[in-house]
């Protein structure tokens, strides 16, 4: 039974008890308990996960059979709250044997709480929790009123668990307390700068309160920030929009990771990997913020490619959160010039990133932090004022105060239709072919249909079989496509394919003939442009067929284009290119079949693609199709 229904069950009983004079009393119960009905869960403090590196790993006691005592500053208030807790990234299981909650006397400088306010949790109704290897859990609902920005301690008693293979957050920028055995009394603990096992604090709120979720590296997670002073540009923003008439029910949730990639490569998951947890997962979520990319342009041998990878992620993001009804802030990327990461190149590709951003109609709105902490007389670096250690990369707190005082609120009051889904890409003449549209009743049957949002018109072709030593033979394991093009050039062949390990990055390729040659080393973490062919290609007609070669390969669309650099993006608007069947037609009295590189075939050949020619009383050709024979 819900909130609405218990409050119409109660009010028919009540007015049975007092008649009809309580009308009116029983008409605002109703209102009341009607408008509890849409309350929700809000997260109103949060952090991103992963497995903690080995010099952030808990200190002697270490976690098992002691006590941590953790601080966390919430966004939004509430009466009634709930925690999660994980495990997401540990091989074993950790037991948790009890959690309380209390009101923290500070927000991280000293372990001292409120001893009245302190709250048991229970798990399905049991002070002990379990966490599988990999696994979260959460409390039951419990009342305990907290307060806008309230600081709040989670106290976890372990039982077994490891202190060397651990899921938590190293950059907690607040101390956590370690103490030897059961205890509640936390003086003399071990103090460390890092948060484990907890994930979330949610509230339950009224249904026009929300939160926003925060996609960022280290620039987002706070490091320059003051320890246990709560003042990363995110605390900031929080601060801002509860003193904010209109937007005093909006929560913050910071998910920035130190040293984090979009891509790949940095520390914790990519961010191509976490955004449907960090950002789509999170309770109440109705805005999110993307701020990252430094570390992947930092690392790259590529600046304006790397820029284009991290826009086609930022475009995947885009999509699934509009399905959600879900508003999304893109904001520009920081100066760091004179820092380690700097080179005209990476700069290049900082610049691309950031015009995309600001010119884009895919957004719902722009943040421009560049803008806001960039050096007036020289725009590639930022203010020195702002500068953390001089390392021309990292914000003190000044410089957090700023990017927090930057951000127009009245982005979290707008209520405009979101913005489009997709945007064309100015790439030049090419041709598009989507890949499952090349699966037909007989060629590329043992390609799987998968769904997914990411891929161009929402789905895409996994392969299942291994053929590694020869090309298939049989047209089940083959896709085939036949196009034109008008005037002779060299041409390159793009596949768009998510392909996650080095054992399922390859596949079979064969141009106007036999499948000798394969395109292997497609290797990549999220969909992405590969080049599977280039050569000089004459004009007329051309058939590509595309061979299964490893399992586990996903395959989403092609492009054929003069261009050397590859596309971005979901690519054009697709043509019909898929190989039908043969069929007879009309008048005509002469077919002949021709292999794909031009050799006759005898009638009886076995089947497979050939090239099949129909030709009238008078020899002329009537049709030229590439077919597959049964």
């Amino acid at each position: 039974m819900n909130k609405l229904e218990f409050a119409v069950c109660m009010a028919a009983t009540i007015s049975r008890k007092v008649g009809r004079g309580k009308t009116l009393l029983l008409f605002f119960l109703l209102l009341s308990v009607s408008a509890m009905a849409d309350d929700h869960w809000v997260g109103t403090w949060g952090t991103a996960p992963q497995l903690v590196e080995s010099n952030n790993n808990p200190p002697s006691p270490g976690l098992g059979g002691n006590s941590l005592r953790q601080i966390v500053q919430v966004s939004i208030g509430g009466e009634t709250v709930r925690l999660k807790l994980t495990n997401e990234f540990s091989s074993g299981s950790t037991k948790i044997n009890a959690v309380e909650l209390a009101y923290a006397k500070s927000s991280g400088s000293s372990s001292d709480i409120d001893e009245t306010s302190v709250v048991s949790l229970t798990f399905n109704g049991s002070p002990s929790v379990t966490m599988a290897a990999r696994g979260t859990a959460t409390s039951d609902a419990v009342h305990f009123p907290i307060a806008d920005r309230q600081n709040v301690a989670i106290t976890i008693h372990y039982g077994n668990a490891s202190s060397t293979n651990v899921s938590g957050h190293p950059g907690s920028r607040t101390t956590s307390y370690l103490k030897a055995g059961n205890t509640t009394d936390f003086s003399g603990a071990v103090k460390v700068e890092h948060w484990y096992n907890i994930l979330a604090l949610e509230v339950m709120a009224p249904a026009e309160a929300g939160a926003v979720s925060i996609l960022g590296n280290s620039i987002t997670d706070g490091r320059g920030s003051t320890t246990n002073e709560q003042n990363r540009w995110a605390d900031v923003l929080s601060r801002r929009l509860l003193d904010n008439d209109a937007t005093h029910q909006v929560a913050v949730l910071n998910m920035g990771i130190g040293g984090n990639c979009v891509l790949g490569g940095g520390l914790g998951p990519a961010a191509v990997d976490r955004y449907r947890r960090d950002l789509l997962g999170q309770e109440g979520v109705k805005w999110i913020i993307l701020f990252e990319a430094v570390n992947d342009l930092g690392y790259s041998g590529n600046g304006v490619q790397t820029a284009k990878r991290i826009i086609d992620v930022y475009k995947q993001i885009i999509r699934e959160a509009h399905q959600k009804g879900i508003y999304v802030f893109g904001a520009t990327i920081t100066p760091f010039k004179n820092s380690s990461y700097y080179s005209t190149d990476h700069e290049r590709g900082r610049s691309t990133l950031n015009s995309w951003i600001r010119t884009t109609k895919m957004l719902d709105g722009v943040i421009d932090f560049d803008e806001a902490v960039r050096d007036p007389n020289d725009p590639e670096a930022m203010q020195e004022r702002f500068l953390y250690q001089n390392d021309w990369l990292h914000l003190n707190a000044e410089g957090y105060a700023t990017m927090g005082g930057c951000v127009d609120l009245s982005l979290f009051t707008k209520t405009d239709p979101l913005a489009d889904d997709d945007e064309v890409d100015d790439y030049g003449q090419a041709i598009w072919m989507e890949a499952e549209q090349l699966r037909t009743a007989t060629v590329g049957t043992a390609f799987s249909v998968v769904a997914d949002a990411a891929a161009s018109a929402g789905e895409y072709l996994l392969t299942v079989d291994n053929i590694v030593n020869a090309a298939p033979a049989d047209s089940a394991h083959m896709l085939a496509a036949r196009f034109d093009i008008a005037s002779p050039d060299t041409y390159y062949i793009y596949a768009r394919v998510n392909c996650p390990t080095w054992d399922d990055d390859s596949y079979w390729i064969g141009l106007d003939g036999p499948m000798t040659r394969f395109a292997n080393g497609l290797q990549c973490g999220s969909w992405d442009w590969k080049q599977i062919y280039s050569g000089f290609l004459s004009a007329g007609s051309h058939v590509l067929a595309i061979g299964g070669r490893e399992d586990g390969a996903g395959i989403d669309k092609l492009c054929i284009a003069t261009n050397p650099e590859p596309p971005t993006g979901m690519g054009g608007q697709p043509v019909s290119t898929a190989i039908e069947e043969a069929t007879a037609m009309k008048d005509e009295v002469q077919v002949e079949l021709y292999s794909l590189n031009g050799q006759r075939l005898p009638a009886n050949a076995r089947p497979g693609l050939c090239i099949r020619v129909s030709r009238d009383r008078d020899g002329n050709v009537r049709s030229r199709q590439v077919v597959v024979l049964r």
